[in-house]
């Protein structure tokens, strides 16, 4: 089995940006806002699949624009551009890079894009299906002919012959098929790997957008069971196009042999053809309902999960557990009414075959009697009739997996047609250094200093934060150039935003907060010291089994907030950018250990730029510059001690209410 942890592997980012792939972890995007590192990166994939030994080389670098290559506006068809930097030595066979976007302008483009893009192991499915199934449709006019010649005529030679044509048609088939199997697994891998590195390669794309536009729960229903369904119908069509082409095939050796029961045949397929269409229409619209209900349910428990501390402390689990009672309960329905439908669909695979089964035999058997068929021929009839039933079941198998599929691509391109917030910028030469300057609001944070900015809304201080990491479009500079005349990875390796909600990812706490081992290029731990000194970090580790080298749960769900938050300070001075922006960083500590981090952040961030939004007196008292925002405008300036003379300021910091 080919496993994420050992295939994947993260290339540095260009620009000397700090890398952010992680094995098996494509909220990359998520991770890239809270340790400085840019939109940009390559991440190859390399699996090699047993048997033949086909290998199959995935590779994808987003272009210099930040975008997954030339792809013009959003549902237009991309433009091809050359793949840069493959694995070398690696063969593509089955499963081709996507160097280029998939056509998302529907549906059906992008089925078809996906299977162009697996076309080698789809057409070699499509070809054993074929051979597989049409020998196994020959076998019972063989046997017919071996009854006739070599039984009734008792010609031992012609039983013999036929006898061996039977077991020659037995090994085409059982051969065949094991190779169609092979195939078709590769296509259904192939594209189920494809749409993964897509939606990975768009969600690294959108960064920040992303939590913006979709919510958890859709992206996990997308990275789940969509990408599931796909897969599953690249794996079926090699089996659907063996069915279709037996079915004719027999249809018409019946028709040579025997017109009315040739036509039988012919008019009966149509017609179950026409009553399975009319069950898949409303088949297709309540899947859709049901997804939509799934991904609504899946968004809440993630809600859920993710506050149940809060939830617990405020009394709010019985008014949350209802209402996912009742999300539950709907989705619940939806299901219920689908597989009625299904339920309908499946006795239709079994009935209609039978029916046509009968109505073959029954017609048959009178054919012989009036001496019009022979014995042999009426037992080819009869097998013609018994293989054709499960091949009209594997047709509206195909049917069903189809509508599921363009379910699943529906919701997919839905992800990948969405657009950042922010553009990759300019082509503006960075400053050497410079101060960060946000006109509109008239703040100004000189370099080499620690500024701190008070805001009587907290929604000012996310909004305005945002602004000067540029993760939305504004007027702010950086050296007197403007954010988004620079290239976005140059933004994105120089001013680091730390929020609160910046996620820790499970694995090694060391890799977890050193993502780009900064600390290897030194000899001894010093690093690593003065970061856990500077956040008052130092317990944590030590009361974590293994330390740096210990694992952390998913979300970092063994720590409290308070030590969540240090956690989050030591990453980010790990990384050590020229601009650090913090988002009340000491929120979820106590006084003396939230007195111990300004004077460690202090220490640590000598001659660099830090500003920490923040309305703690503790840290404020520290910092070098204070600045009160009020109404989105710049109110007041000067250090804590002066700005207590304000109301204004006095009245944020010691919480007594809002300004006037």
């Amino acid at each position: 089995m080919i496993t994420c942890t050992d295939q994947l592997s993260a290339a540095p980012v260009p620009s000397g940006g700090e890398r952010t792939a992680r094995p098996c972890a494509p909220s990359g995007a998520w991770q890239a806002r809270s340790m400085g590192a840019t939109d940009g990166g390559a991440v190859a994939v390399a699996a090699t699949s047993g048997g033949w030994g086909l290998g199959r080389a995935m590779h994808y670098a987003p272009a210099a624009g930040g975008g997954p290559g030339e792809r013009g506006k959003p549902g237009e068809p991309a433009q091809p551009r050359a793949a840069s930097g493959a694995a070398s030595g690696a063969a593509s066979v089955s499963a081709r890079a996507p160097d280029e976007w998939p056509d998302c302008r529907s549906p059906e483009r992008f089925l078809l894009w996906l299977v162009g893009r697996v076309r080698v192991s789809v057409a070699w499915g499509v070809l054993l299906g074929v051979v597989s199934l049409l020998a196994q449709a020959l076998v019972p006019a063989a046997i017919g002919r071996a009854i006739d010649t070599g039984i009734v005529g008792r010609d031992q030679r012609d039983l013999l012959h036929w006898g061996g044509a039977v077991l020659l048609l037995g090994l085409v088939v059982n051969i065949a098929a094991i190779l169609r199997d092979r195939c078709s697994l590769m296509g259904q891998l192939g594209a189920t790997y494809l749409t993964t590195e897509l939606i990975t390669r768009q969600s690294s794309r959108l960064g920040a957008t992303l939590a913006k536009r979709v919510s958890a729960g859709e992206v996990v229903s997308v990275g789940v069971g969509d990408i599931a369904a796909l897969g599953r119908l690249l794996e079926v069509t090699s089996r659907g196009s063996g069915a279709a082409v037996s079915a004719v095939a027999v249809a018409v050796i019946m028709l040579s042999t025997a017109p009315e029961l040739g036509a039988v045949v012919l008019v009966g397929v149509p017609l179950m053809a026409w009553a399975v269409a009319r069950l898949i229409r409303p088949l297709h619209r309540r899947q859709e309902r049901l997804r939509a209900q799934q991904g609504e349910l899946t968004e809440l428990a993630v809600d859920i999960a993710g506050g149940l501390r809060v939830l617990r402390g405020i009394g709010g689990e019985r008014l949350f557990a209802d209402r996912y009672r009742a999300t539950s309960q709907r989705v619940r329905g939806a299901g219920v009414r689908l597989a009625r439908v299904e339920a309908l669909l499946d006795g239709a695979k079994v009935l209609l075959p039978g029916i046509l089964v009968a109505v073959v035999v029954w017609l048959g058997a009178r054919e012989v009697l009036d001496g019009r068929l022979s014995i042999g021929e009426l037992v080819a009839f009869y097998g013609y009739a018994v293989f054709l039933a499960p091949q009209l079941r594997r047709l509206t198998e195909v049917a069903d997996k189809v509508t599921r599929g363009r379910v699943a691509a529906a919701r997919v391109i839905r992800l990948l047609t969405l657009e950042p917030e922010v553009s990759d910028g300019g082509a503006a030469a960075a400053p050497t250094a410079g101060a960060l300057h946000e006109p509109d609001v008239g703040l100004l944070v000189q370099p080499g200093r620690w500024t701190a900015v008070v805001c009587a809304d907290p929604a000012e201080a996310a909004e305005l934060a945002d602004r000067l990491g540029r993760y939305t479009d504004s007027a702010a500079e950086l050296g007197g150039v403007r954010l988004d005349e620079l290239p976005l990875a140059q933004v994105r390796e120089r001013v680091l935003v730390v929020r609160n909600d910046a996620r820790l990812f499970s694995g090694s706490l060391r890799r977890e907060l050193d993502p780009a081992d900064r600390a290897l290029a030194f000899a001894d731990d010093r690093l690593w010291s003065a970061a856990l000194a500077a956040a008052s970090a130092q317990d944590i580790v030590d009361a974590l089994p293994g330390g740096l080298d210990g694992q952390v749960a998913e979300s970092g769900r063994e720590f409290s907030g308070g030590q969540q938050q240090r956690l989050r300070l030591v990453r980010a001075l790990m990384v050590d950018p020229e601009v650090l922006v913090l988002i009340e960083p000491t929120s979820a500590v106590d006084a003396h250990t939230e007195a111990r981090i300004a004077r460690g952040l202090r220490a640590a961030r000598v001659g660099r730029t830090t500003l920490t939004f923040a309305t703690s007196p503790i840290l404020l008292s520290q910092a070098d510059h204070v600045v009160l925002v009020v109404g989105g405008k710049v109110a007041a300036e000067g250090t804590h001690r002066e700005l207590l003379a304000d109301p204004q300021y006095r009245t944020v910091v010691t919480r007594g209410g809002d300004p006037a």
